[in-house]
């Protein structure tokens, strides 16, 4: 006789293949709901666990299948003979099939206002249990935890039974069913509290897979996009209203130009080329605040991202005509302005539901991880140190404030020169910062001259002053730190340059 175990939250597809089983001769046995849904089906006879184990569903249905009559079924080696008598001795029937999925603990922690106490119940420990004992005994034990595995398993036992290195990629993904489970869960109880720098000695991520990418940043590299568990903000839980299929690179490049934007209060338009924001502006006026971003660079905005923070206008896509972009990231889109963009069979138009959390910093290196809090800790004027005797005006602390939070969107070393609230130039990962200042003066041209200056980082000797103050800048702000402070601050002062200090350093490599 052959026993299979089905207990299950998620119900899809279940009457279907328990009646493949049914037909290939396996007795069903199952538990509470799932009983109730086989059941009732019709046709199908299905066993009580409680009547298998002798034993009744106990403490509000926190005990049903944490039996020896359940895992040791599960758990006997058919190929030892003391497993096989041990058995007998015991009354213990062999499961031969197991099939199962968990309590929804992330939809339970995705809905507001959910209590411990609701998640809490909704951590399962009898589903895991059962899960590790089958996978791990899959040389005589088949599980199935993916009701999209239900057809392609079923068609294999109808026709004959199930290979064992079919059981063993089925048992992967039930271990890797399980772990997700828990990471999620112990992501849950610990609350993500890596700000305060208090890491966990073991870290495990839980991502689900969205889909496969054509390819990954190169086409010999294959690729694939994954999102947080239950419903994702951010690019990862975007939707894809039009264009071509999104590529690792796209995704990439739609990341930064939503992150750039999405932090801003007021209406803001971001252009993105291999990362780095070249074009960033604010401006009341949405179809005005891109075309001063498309200002700050618009040989490099071609084939690249633009961003938004607002929904997108008719009037605004009008005024992107002549400019290609491979993808265009915005809370939403009248409709109009889609009808428009449907015209761009090259663009991939990408609309975020949600802004998203910001995420923590996580970077592969040969042999493991580099882990990070994310880059958010507030900037305001407040907290800046004037340490030129020139103090900076209204217009110049706006200015500078717009050019800090652009600067810490591009690469290190960054520089980034700013007027009216839209990017002029920037230079950006080069190996010294007066080359990034260089470079920033020169793609801004005559825009430079009356604009304010931000690096990331100190300023190790005076020349990237007397570059910026040659290049017309009127203040500049930086983190503070070199061993020659005082010769750059000295340097601001001859040439009647605003510096300002800001505490916080925002390296982005």
């Amino acid at each position: 006789m052959a026993y299979a175990l089905l207990s299950v939250y998620n119900k899809k597809s279940i009457i279907d293949f328990a009646r493949v089983l049914s037909d290939a001769g396996y007795d069903l046995i199952s538990t509470g709901s799932t009983h109730e849904t086989i059941s009732s089906a019709g046709g199908l006879k299905v066993t009580q666990v409680a009547d298998v184990t002798g034993s009744p569903e106990i403490l509000d249905g926190r005990v049903k299948t944490l039996h020896p009559k359940i895992h040791g079924g599960i758990l006997a080696r058919r190929d030892v003979a003391t497993h096989v008598a041990e058995l007998s001795d015991h009354g213990i029937t062999p499961v031969d099939v197991v099939v199962s999925n968990l309590y929804p603990f992330v939809e339970t922690i995705s809905q507001s206002g959910v209590t411990l106490d609701d998640a809490l119940e909704n951590i399962d420990i009898g589903g895991p249990a059962m899960v590790r004992a089958a996978a791990k005994n899959f040389p005589h034990v088949i599980v199935v935890v993916d009701p999209g595995d239900y057809g392609r398993v079923g068609d294999m036992i109808a026709s004959g039974g199930v290979p064992v290195e079919e059981r063993r990629k089925l048992a992967a993904k039930a271990f890797q069913h399980v772990a997700h489970y828990d990471t999620v869960v112990s992501s849950y109880l610990r609350g993500e509290s890596f700000g305060d720098g208090d890491f966990p000695s073991e870290f495990t991520g839980g991502w689900n897979l969205i889909s496969k990418l054509k390819y990954g940043e190169n086409p010999h590299q294959s690729g694939a996009i994954y999102a947080a568990p239950g419903s994702p903000g951010g690019v990862a839980g975007s939707e894809q209203l039009l264009g071509p299929e999104l590529g690792y690179i796209n995704y990439l490049d739609a990341d930064s130009a939503w992150r750039s934007v999405q932090s801003l209060s007021d209406n803001a338009v971001s252009i993105v080329k291999h990362a780095n924001p070249c074009g960033l502006a604010i401006h009341e006026d949405q179809p005005e605040a891109f075309r001063r971003a498309l200002a700050g660079d618009p040989v490099s905005a071609y084939g690249g991202i633009v961003g938004f923070n607002r929904t997108v206008t008719a009037e605004t896509v009008a005024a992107m005509k002549g400019t290609l972009f491979h993808v265009v990231i915005a809370p939403g889109y009248e409709p109009e302005a889609l009808e428009e963009l449907s015209k761009r069979k090259s663009a991939r138009v990408l609309r975020v539901n949600r802004p998203g959390t910001p995420a923590l910093g996580v970077h592969t290196i040969s042999g493991g991880l580099l882990v990070q809090s994310p880059d958010t800790v507030p900037e305001t004027p407040n907290d800046w140190d004037v340490k030129t005797e020139k103090q900076p005006t209204p217009e110049q602390v706006r200015d500078l404030e717009f050019a800090l939070h652009a600067c810490a969107m591009i690469k290190s070393n960054a520089i980034v020169m700013v007027k009216n609230r839209a990017i002029a130039g920037m230079g950006a990962g080069q190996p010294n910062r007066v080359m990034s200042v260089e470079i920033a003066a020169r793609v801004a041209g005559e825009e430079s001259n009356g604009s304010v200056l931000a690096s990331d980082a100190f300023f190790p000797f005076p020349d990237s002053i007397e570059a910026a103050d040659a290049a017309g800048c009127t203040a500049v702000i930086a983190p503070g730190g070199s061993i020659r402070d005082d010769e750059v601050i000295d340097e601001a002062n001859k040439r009647g340059v605003v510096l300002v200090f800001t505490p916080n350093r925002h390296f982005l490599h």
